[in-house]
């Protein structure tokens, strides 16, 4: 069920791919600079921030060959980035060609790449209901039951995975940023922290998400933001 364009599938995994291979350098330079006491913080500036470090360091606390196994790591990264930002312009364009994609957008939640792959990947005509489309993303308890008692258990983890993911780590993102006063954060998502943790919420939020993209993509109506107080 669902359904993917060679295209779609081609551009995701490519980038998917130098993404991974990217944090797969990143974290090869960070590991053999700290094995002769170079540490950086995290994140993109942190790790200029230890290649400086390296290239500046006596040659007694790192030899002359560990600097360039560094720096030719570090130039590998970098040609990996510039390839990264060529195929984020790519699917930009093709985002601003798509309408659905284009309306799916429109939800704060998700960003114009994963309102993309939403477009590219997803025929909502394959699917009954909000429901089975959250079913088949992976995002609705296992349910369990004994004695009579009926048990929900983990999310199911079945369907699109990279779809689960991109919805999971923008609900992850809108959490952190959830707080009573601010305009963002809803009633409901509030309420929700208050008796929930962070994971089991996020979960929750990303399949509430999964359905009003589905509902937007069945009816092809655009966006409808409800009241501060929902």
């Amino acid at each position: 069920m669902g359904l993917m364009s060679p295209g779609a599938r081609y551009c995701g995994a490519i980038c998917g791919g130098v993404v991974r291979q990217r944090t797969q350098l990143a974290n090869a330079m960070r590991g053999h600079a700290a094995e002769m006491g170079v540490v950086a913080p995290l994140g993109e500036k942190g790790l200029r921030e230890l290649q400086a470090e390296v290239a500046a360091a006596d040659d007694a606390a790192v030899p002359a060959a560990a600097k360039q196994a560094i720096a030719l790591l570090g130039r590998e990264a970098e040609r990996l980035e510039v390839r990264r930002a060529a195929i984020d312009a790519m699917l930009m364009q093709q985002h601003k060609t798509n309408p659905v994609s284009r309306r799916l957008a429109a939800i704060p939640e998700i960003g114009p790449i994963g309102a993309l792959n939403f477009a590219l990947r997803v025929d909502p005509g394959q699917f009954a209901s909000a429901r089975h489309f959250a079913a088949w993303l992976g995002l609705v308890p296992r349910e369990c039951s004994t004695a009579g008692k009926q048990r929900l258990g983990g999310i199911s983890r079945a369907g699109d995975e990279r779809l689960r993911q991109l919805l999971v780590l923008e609900a992850t993102a809108v959490i952190q940023h959830a707080k009573p006063g601010r305009p963002a954060a809803s009633q409901w998502l509030l309420n929700l922290l208050s008796r929930k943790p962070r994971k089991l919420a996020a979960v929750a939020l990303a399949n509430k998400m999964a359905r009003i993209v589905w509902a937007m993509m069945a009816s092809g109506e655009a966006y409808r933001p409800r009241p501060a107080a929902a």
